[in-house]
This record gives structure tokens, C-alpha cells and sequence, in this order.
């Protein structure tokens, strides 16, 4: 059993160490071992469109992240108002959310973005009062409403576990105080689901950040990270690619211990 474990995690894992190792290779040919050198590193982000790509990640990870972490805890909060029938409901949409594979995803918010702007494009150009009337298009406003909503239902999940181990009694405690929900809420309930909050936050931003698939479909004429990879690997793969994966890889995996240890904090009762 353990040789079989062993050979799992090798078979997982071996292949991401060795486009870690040949990241630092010092030829041209990403197959070829021919030294150490950290050059490559140096010419992806001396890349005029690396950068670009890289900017229009970061921008489409922070803004996505940010709104699925507030729409998401937001919802969650709801969600622990209602009545348990109506929650097992949202639970099971919120889930489906999570397990829909990436290309179905894709191509349902295409259609249902194509759809919308073939219906509003026509509005605006019909009340527009120049000659030259806004239009709506996939850009980064697709991309960040995509991923936002995907991201949400995992915030809304994190948020919702945080909110069972809630005290509430101090919750109570603060209402018998004549305290406002406002003011429940920011002194009493939000310190103790920060944690969880910015977990969900670093686990949209990984996700946004990393995603290819569903921005490949709603992306438009915009390029991020993952699609200019992609376009590149298909020319062939250099230790250019290699350090830019390696770099991804560390940026994730950063994002996801952080996550986990924000996670096992737990707030004082007192």
C-alpha cells in the first residue's frame, strides 16, 4: 500500500518537479539539462507581453476575488437566516456550482453573455444620443463576472463552516446590549469570520488567477496569464515557459498555505 501511495504522488507530482528543475536550465532546449542558470527568469519577465498578461491576471484575480469574497459572505450570512429546507436548496446550487466541469461553465456564460449583449447593444444604440454608441463586449468585465460567480459559492461554503462554530452568545449578549445589527455585526460577527473571508479571498484569487479554461471562452481580445501560455506551448516549450509555470506554481501554492493556515486561526471568544 505504501509503494502504491508512493507511486501515486510520484506520478502526480514528478512532472511538476521536473518543469520546476529544467526552469533553471542554462540552453535553449527546455528537454536538455545543460547547467543551472537562472536567466530564463529573467527574460519572461523582461517580456513586454508576459508583463501585459501578467497585469491583466493580477487586475482580474484582485477585482473577481474582492466580489466573490463580499457577495459570498454576504450570502452566507443570508443563508444562515432562512429556513433549513430553502438552505439545503442553496446548498445544493452553491455545490453544483463547485463540481460543474470548467468548459460547461465556459460555455454557458459565452451564451448567456452573447445573448445579453445582442439585447442590450441595440438599447444603447437606440438612446444613445451621439453617433458613436457604447458597446457591451467579452473583455475583462466577462472574465471577472465569470469568475466571480464560480468563486462566490466557494466563499459562500467557507464562510457558511466558519459561521457553525460561531459564539452565539455573544451575539445575543450584544443585542441585550441594544446594539444594532450594524454594530453586531462589525464588532461581534465579522472578527470572528475574517479568517474564513480572506481564506475564500486567497482561494478565488488562486483560482481567477490560474484559471484557463472558462477565460479562454469569455476573454474576448483581452490575454491573461494561463491563455498566453497556452498560445505559447503550442510554438513549442522553452525554459521561458518553464520559469513562468514555476512562477505560477509558487504564486498558488503561496496563496493556498496562506488560505490554510487563515483557516485554522481561531478567533477569541473573549
Amino acid at each position: 500500500m505504501r509503494a502504491f501511495i508512493a507511486a501515486v504522488f510520484a506520478f502526480l507530482y514528478l512532472p511538476i518537479a521536473l518543469v520546476v528543475l529544467f526552469s533553471f536550465n542554462a540552453g535553449r532546449h527546455a528537454s536538455e539539462l545543460t547547467g543551472l542558470s537562472t536567466q530564463w527568469y529573467g527574460k519572461a519577465l523582461s517580456n513586454p507581453f508576459l508583463v501585459e498578461a501578467l497585469k491583466n491576471s493580477l487586475f482580474i484575480a484582485t477585482t473577481s476575488a474582492f466580489l466573490a469574497a463580499v457577495i459570498g459572505t454576504a450570502a452566507a450570512l443570508g443563508l444562515a437566516r432562512v429556513s433549513p429546507r430553502i438552505r439545503a436548496a442553496f446548498d445544493a446550487l452553491l455545490g453544483a456550482a463547485i463540481v460543474v466541469p470548467g468548459v460547461v461553465i465556459g460555455i454557458s456564460t459565452l451564451v448567456a453573455l452573447v445573448q445579453l449583449f445582442d439585447a442590450v447593444n441595440p438599447m444603447l444604440a437606440s438612446i444613445w444620443p451621439g453617433d458613436a454608441p457604447p458597446r457591451l463586449a467579452l473583455g475583462y468585465g466577462s472574465i471577472i463576472a465569470a469568475h466571480g460567480l464560480f468563486s462566490m459559492a466557494l466563499v459562500s461554503m467557507i464562510v457558511r463552516t466558519r459561521l457553525g462554530s460561531l459564539d452565539r452568545s455573544l451575539v445575543e449578549a450584544s443585542s441585550d446590549l441594544y446594539a444594532t445589527p450594524f454594530t453586531t455585526f462589525r464588532s461581534i460577527v465579522l472578527p470572528q469570520i475574517m479568517p474564513a473571508v480572506l481564506a475564500g479571498f486567497l482561494l478565488a484569487f488562486t483560482f481567477s488567477f490560474d484559471d484557463f479554461i472558462i477565460a479562454f471562452f469569455v476573454a474576448g481580445s483581452q490575454t491573461t496569464l494561463p491563455i498566453y501560455v497556452f498560445a505559447s506551448i503550442r510554438r513549442g516549450v522553452t525554459p521561458e515557459i518553464n520559469a513562468i509555470a514555476t512562477i505560477v506554481l509558487c504564486a498558488s501554492v503561496f496563496m493556498v498555505l496562506l488560505a490554510q493556515l487563515l483557516l485554522r486561526k481561531r478567533t477569541p471568544s473573549h
